[in-house]
Order: C-alpha cells, then structure tokens, then sequence
C-alpha cells in the first residue's frame, strides 16, 4: 500500500509563501501521476495542480502564475511551491497519488494523505 505524509502547512500573511511537500512510502512498484486538492471550510475538495511522471502539469485557473507544483521521482515526493497567497488558498490541502501496487496491475489505485492547513490573513 501507499502512505502519503504532507508537510509545510502554516500561518502565513497574505502575499507570503509557502511550500509543500508530500513524501510517498510503502510497498508499490510505480507513482503515476501527483496531485495537491484543497478544500476550504463548508466547500468541495478541488484540484489544485497535478503532475505525471514525465513532468506534464495542470492547473486549476485560480492558481495560475502564482503556483508551482513538481516532483522528485527518485524521492516519491511532489512539491506545491506557493507565492503570492491570498486569504481565499486558506484550507486544508490534500496530497494524492496514483499507484500501480503490481507490475502487472494495469490501472491505478488512488490515494490520500491525511493533508495539511494553510492559514493565509490578511
């Protein structure tokens, strides 16, 4: 199985950074595709930014310009580098994962991590 373990959440001021890490371990044989969702209080869960393998990345369009988000394969750890925060990215942000448990599976199984609060005031 996959454990995802997200870090780097905080306080911030808005117009402030901060970069999230989200580690994946356990027993797998590959990561696909990575993902940040964030849900803020008494909203939906939503994407935030996704990354494949290859380095191929999506974005949500209110994140766009001011977010970065990438990847370290060798390290099973995807990054959410955030710039410019405004008081509207406050909520908890969810690290997600595709994993192939088997070399032979031929799809995907989806994963969470437990996520991380973000607090920007302003």
């Amino acid at each position: 199985q996959v454990q995802l373990v997200e870090s780097g959440g905080g306080l911030v001021q808005a117009g402030g950074s901060l970069r999230l890490s989200c580690a994946a371990s356990g027993t797998f044989f590959s990561i696909n595709t990575m993902a940040w969702y964030r849900q803020a209080p008494g909203k939906q869960r939503d994407l935030v930014a996704s990354i494949t393998t290859g380095g191929t990345t999506n974005y949500a369009d209110s994140v766009k310009g001011r977010i970065t988000i990438s990847r370290d394969n060798a390290k099973n750890t995807v990054y959410l580098q955030m710039n410019d925060l405004e008081p509207e990215d406050t909520a908890v942000y969810y690290c997600n994962a595709a994993a192939r448990i088997k070399y032979y599976w031929t799809s995907a199984s989806i994963y969470w991590g437990k996520g991380t609060l973000v607090t920007v005031s302003s």
